[in-house]
């Protein structure tokens, strides 16, 4: 196969690659006549819809369409292709690696209205969404039904946002990935059409698997507008607690043996002695400042009062503990809202700079050798970067905070998250386990896959999106 790279685009656009201003002007006069108030020019929603929770620059789009039913996000679609513009899908923003970035501007569509939960089939254990719906405003509309839907990635994410990401979070160790709980989605593709990737059935082998193929795509092969989800039936009992340890080595070694052991946690987080910190001040904490592990075990009280026994003993095993127990409710969801926390608490760390989320994931085998070599680099870089992670499947997080008025500080910064992604190369990991793709992570491709490899990626694209209209200048470099 020789390199195929995206087509080049169209003419009426500046050396930048963004749309000349008479193309914006033909494209919103279109937009406008089909969506009226709907269609938002002004700077500051533009600016809103670039937005990166990270210190990537803001690049705003052309645009914002408010798309409320799938027909919108159709006549959306086909209106950019008309006029060759670029398309990025929008939900709540909470990405990290600047997925929602319009580098050539556009008309990005937000679903965020479309947050409509359409079906719940509970003696199927699913059901289907739209895009917009958050994570815990569909928790609360299966609260009643004795189900739920286990994917929690920290922020009040919506779900079609996780599905482009292909995002996972604190039960991942136990429920698996987004991509293991979407059975099926309705994607608006770059020519307009509604592709239904699958059907309700929990297993299929009737062609290929483009439920998986757009689950993680990052919005670059088209337009999720309905979600298909498999449910879980609500733990009888739910029992969480933190245990501290001496070091992060001998607290992932607890972990690896955890795992190991078959025991069934259902969460498993790291939080290093400065995340500990930073947390005890944001969230009115009072742990130990000293390497910790926050657990949690789902089943029948018998079962998690097992399992809480069991991770104790291996725990004591490695000079870890005291185990505490958190048995109220309010004390056990005090301690994960603690953890969800933990981008808010970073920032107290360094007031005035701002934060560079990044994560990798390796093998729980190589994970103590990762997060200890990782410790080291920032302490011999002179960072403030706390680490914490879902290391039940081996992924970690660490957040630099950097001033980014000053240019040494930004490329200590850049050199760090470099040797970070090496590192977990080396160690057999992947240069992101969740946060995606996006712009910041896309040169890290070309070191993770072969050559062979990323052409078929590309391929892949120029089939679905041949004129490079999805979500430009995210996953491939340009």
């Amino acid at each position: 196969m020789t390199d195929v790279a995206p087509p080049p685009f169209a003419p009426l656009r500046r050396r930048d690659g963004r749309l000349s201003p008479q193309a914006v002007a033909a494209l919103t006069g279109d937009l406008a006549a089909r969506f009226g108030n709907r269609l938002v020019t002004s700077e500051a929603v533009r600016a809103q819809h670039g937005h990166t929770l990270t210190w990537t620059a803001n690049q705003p789009p052309d645009a914002v369409v408010f798309a409320e039913r799938t027909e919108d996000v159709v006549d959306a679609v086909k209106l950019c292709a008309k006029h060759d513009a670029p398309i990025i899908a929008f939900g709540v923003g909470t990405s990290l690696e600047g997925h929602l970035n319009a580098p050539h501007g556009g008309v990005s569509i937000d679903v965020s209205r479309m947050n409509r939960v359409l079906e719940v089939h509970a003696e199927d254990l699913d059901c289907v969404v739209e895009p917009g719906v958050t994570r815990k405003a569909l928790n609360d509309y299966l609260r009643d039904t004795g189900l739920f839907f286990p994917i929690d990635p920290g922020a009040d994410a919506s779900i079609g946002g996780m599905t482009a990401t292909r995002a996972s979070g604190t039960n991942a160790v136990r429920y698996g990935t987004m991509k293991d709980n979407v059975l099926s989605l309705k994607v608006v593709t770059a020519d307009g059409a509604i592709v239904q990737t699958a059907s309700r059935a929990k297993k299929s082998s009737a062609g290929y698997d483009l439920t998986r193929l757009f689950v993680g795509s990052e919005g670059t092969l088209g337009v999720i507008a309905e979600i298909t989800l498999r449910l879980y039936g609500a733990p009888e009992a739910m029992s969480a607690g933190h245990c501290p340890f001496k070091t992060v080595r001998v607290a992932c070694d607890a972990v690896i043996a955890t795992i190991q052991s078959g025991v069934p946690v259902a969460r498993i987080e790291l939080l290093d002695a400065l995340q500990v910190k930073a947390c005890n001040a944001y969230s009115k904490l009072s742990l130990p400042e000293t390497p910790m592990l926050f657990v949690e075990f789902h089943g029948t009280p018998a079962s998690v009062a097992e399992q809480s026994r069991l991770f104790g003993e291996i725990a004591a095993e490695f000079d870890g503990g005291p185990f505490v127990w958190a048995t109220k409710p309010e004390e056990r969801s005090k301690l994960w809202q603690a953890r969800h926390d933990v981008y808010w608490a970073t920032l107290l760390l360094r007031p005035g700079a701002k934060l560079f989320a990044t994560d990798v994931c390796v093998p729980i085998s190589r994970l103590a050798d990762c997060v200890e070599e990782t410790q080291r680099d920032i302490e011999e870089s002179g960072l403030v970067a706390p680490i914490v992670g879902h290391v039940g499947d081996g992924n970690f997080h660490t957040s630099p905070l950097i001033d980014v008025d000053d240019p040494e500080d930004v490329a200590r910064g850049e050199a760090f998250s470099h040797r970070l992604v090496r590192r977990a190369l080396a160690m057999g990991g992947t240069c992101t386990g969740e946060h995606g793709v996006g712009q910041k992570k896309a040169p890290y491709l070309e070191e993770e896959h072969s050559a062979a490899t990323l052409d078929l990626m590309r391929r892949v694209k120029a089939a679905f999106d041949p004129r490079n209209l999805m979500n430009p200048g995210k996953i491939f470099t340009e």
